[in-house]
């Protein structure tokens, strides 16, 4: 298979090039690589779509017998779904926040005609209870903003096997997970897949992950195959370099030193906050914390926990109901319309899903130096030198100023995400799952930069995450959640 991106004046860069691959019936294949290594490219390329502007040039895509780029658009449609199922990154991007899960759930099935309503909603149902979702009988009626991120990425995959697909696709299904809940699911799935007979694509940057569900492993880099063989002799014995450091980085790790903090005021004060949704129970209780300058606390514990919440109490995106949170000494309003400018710009957040995050139809340079021309005023030219300045300190090349940020790999989505946070020059950081997205090359470069910027600025850092190499790495101090209060 060759993809590459066709320009006005012909074929333009080349983005995957030369993959070939056999996926049989009952197996799982994983594809790793970097962020923009072309995984999810040849993905969605094995049900026979593409990115707008990018364009298959070469090779053969079979299924059933049948070639997929000769038949027509209309058959291809009529594959996507009941025969070849996709299960996205972003679960919060894919869901219609009007409409209910189960609704969702049970729609393609049933506007294809291969299950009735009334089945769709029993297969629903028997998923959900399968893939471990809580009250698996009337989670459904919940709509996607009443459900935790790593509930909804399951019920994306629910969504994606109630028509029982010859082919799965998973683009990182897992990666808004806890680890507890991540090994559950990727068990389940496993289950699935081999009860049913389903071929799976399995793409993901997680090397932890791909060991546990992969039967082979194709390695990636710059759209080209690496290494392609058994995943017990890529993940023990890795013939090629760029492999053998992928595995390196997940085994070494790297702990930071911890911060020297000690005697210093607190700039974040947390005291005996609860928080709720209209109608709805204590989504946190009685939560307290602190935060000091060039503190990096890490909260940690499973989905659903609260440490999302806990983030959006901070910012003031969901009032608390209880207790206070100051700032340098000052409380913060409640809500974040009633914050003065120097408040919101001293606490930023950067959300865990980028899809979600960025406006898909604004160019970097819209998006980054939107924070910098309103917080501080400066001339267009000042805004796209600092935007600049950003986005080398990111490692993106300059040339990705006039780009829009659909046209970024998950990865660069994230640094982008990063580059805007740090354009306010905030004194606080909320960092929610910010390398979750990210494969670990690139995630190990992101926590080093962040740890560069605390040293250098002395900013802070609230880092929400499930991944307790994460943690290690960069925390000084861990605060752990469970259903809604800090335990430990």
């Amino acid at each position: 298979m060759r993809i590459a991106v066709r320009t006005d004046a012909g074929e333009g860069p080349v983005l995957v090039d030369d993959v070939s691959l056999n996926l049989r019936r009952g197996e799982v294949i994983g594809l790793i690589g970097e962020s923009g290594a072309g995984k999810s490219t040849i993905g969605l390329a094995s049900m026979g779509y593409t990115r707008r502007d990018c364009h298959i040039v070469g090779g053969s895509i079979v299924f059933g017998g049948k070639d997929i780029r000769a038949i027509s658009a209309e058959d291809r449609r009529a594959l996507r779904g009941p025969r070849i199922a996709y299960i996205a990154q972003s679960a919060a991007a894919s869901f219609n926040p009007a409409h209910t899960l189960m609704e969702q759930v049970c729609e393609a099935s049933v506007r294809h005609g291969v299950l009735s309503r009334a089945e769709a909603r029993a297969e629903a149902i028997s998923l959900f209870a399968q893939l471990d979702l809580p009250n698996p009988e009337t989670i459904g009626s919940r709509y996607p903003h009443q459900v935790s991120g790593g509930q909804l990425q399951r019920v994306m995959a629910a969504m994606a096997m109630v028509a029982k697909p010859d082919i799965l696709i998973f683009d990182e299904p897992t990666t808004a997970l806890d680890v507890t809940t991540q090994v559950e699911c990727l068990a389940a799935f496993r289950k699935l897949i081999r009860e049913h007979g389903t071929a799976a694509l399995y793409i993901t940057h997680d090397l932890a992950v791909v060991a546990q569900i992969a039967d082979r492993i194709m390695v990636l880099k710059r759209g080209k195959m690496v290494e392609f063989g058994e995943a017990r002799q890529i993940l023990q014995d890795p013939k090629e370099e760029y492999t053998r450091r992928l595995v390196r980085e997940r085994v070494a790790g790297h702990k930071f030193v911890d911060a020297n903090v000690a005697g210093t005021a607190p700039i974040l004060a947390i005291d005996q906050v609860s928080a709720n949704y209209p109608g709805k129970p204590k989504v946190i209780d009685d939560v307290s914390l602190e935060v000091r300058r060039g503190d990096t606390v890490a909260v940690v514990g499973e989905s659903g926990s609260g440490k999302s919440t806990l983030a959006r109490v901070v910012t003031g995106l969901l009032p608390r109901s209880a207790g206070d949170v100051r700032f340098n000494g000052v409380s913060l309003p409640p809500r974040l319309k009633d914050r003065t400018r120097d408040q919101l710009r001293r606490v930023q957040m950067i959300y865990q899903m980028p899809d979600v995050a960025l406006n898909p139809q604004q160019t970097l340079l819209d998006v980054i130096g939107r924070p910098v021309a309103f917080y501080f005023k400066r001339s267009r030219a000042e805004v796209r030198d600092r935007v600049i300045e950003l986005l080398r300190q990111m490692d993106l090349p300059e040339s990705f100023i006039s780009r829009k940020t659909s046209e970024l790999s998950g990865g660069q989505k994230q640094r982008v995400s990063i580059a805007r946070a740090l354009a306010a020059e905030p004194d606080l950081i909320i960092c929610d799952e910010v390398t979750s997205a990210l494969d670990q090359l690139v995630g190990e470069e992101i926590l080093r930069l962040l740890k560069k910027l605390q040293d250098e600025l002395g900013v802070a850092y609230l880092f929400i995450t499930h991944d307790l190499g994460t943690v290690k790495r960069i925390a000084n101090k861990v605060a752990v959640m469970l259903k809604g209060r800090v335990v430990a």
